[in-house]
């Protein structure tokens, strides 16, 4: 059984994420981790406190990798070994699923150089921040979730539909049709 990694950072989205992983370990039975640049605890946009289970260079040591989950949260700088950990993930074809602001980090890899995608993050406030713009926007699809090959990334609205698309690449509910129905019901219900 491979490992889905959480990247996690200081005021990341958590609730992005939660159905997702939710799932994940209790019907996809996926061993999940949360991954941070040191051991050092982060506080989430929803005030919770989060303690990485490694660091990205210990799950640069890690080959039982099945796919990288990056919520969203501010734009901020990217380290180098992140920047190597979703090229190695990329070229090996694994999971790498971004929301939100998160296709920022896959922007600044070059992932998005040849891939469709979207962001919650516009032009207006790449600008209003004054930083570099890392996404190609030739690629950008103002949609929802966009699925190309084996990334997968979406604006933070769309968290369900984020982990919808990500149960159906792990084949989650595979063979569970009815199951999958009843949750979507579920929650669209509320």
């Amino acid at each position: 059984m491979g490992k889905i990694i959480c990247f996690i950072s200081d005021q990341f989205a958590d609730f992005e994420i939660t159905l997702a992983f939710h799932k994940m370990k209790n019907v996809g039975e996926k061993e999940v981790l949360s991954m941070g640049y040191n051991y050092e605890t982060v506080v989430s946009e929803s005030g919770l406190y989060y303690k990485p289970n490694l660091t990205v260079n210990e799950a640069m040591e890690l080959n039982d990798i099945e796919g990288l989950i990056i919520p969203g949260g501010p734009i901020r700088t990217q380290k180098i070994e992140l920047t190597v950990l979703i090229n190695k993930l990329d070229q090996e074809e694994k999971l790498i699923a971004a929301i939100c602001h998160g296709p920022q980090y896959l922007g600044r890899a070059g992932v998005l150089n040849r891939r469709k995608f979207t962001t919650s993050c516009s032009i207006e406030k790449i600008h209003e921040l004054g930083v570099e713009n890392p996404f190609p926007r030739e690629n950008f699809l103002d949609q929802r979730v966009v699925r190309d090959g084996h990334v997968i990334t979406a604006k933070g609205r769309a968290f369900v539909d984020f982990s919808f698309e990500i149960f159906d690449y792990l084949g989650i509910y595979q063979g569970k049709n009815e199951e999958r129905e009843q949750l979507f019901k579920d929650i669209m219900d509320r």
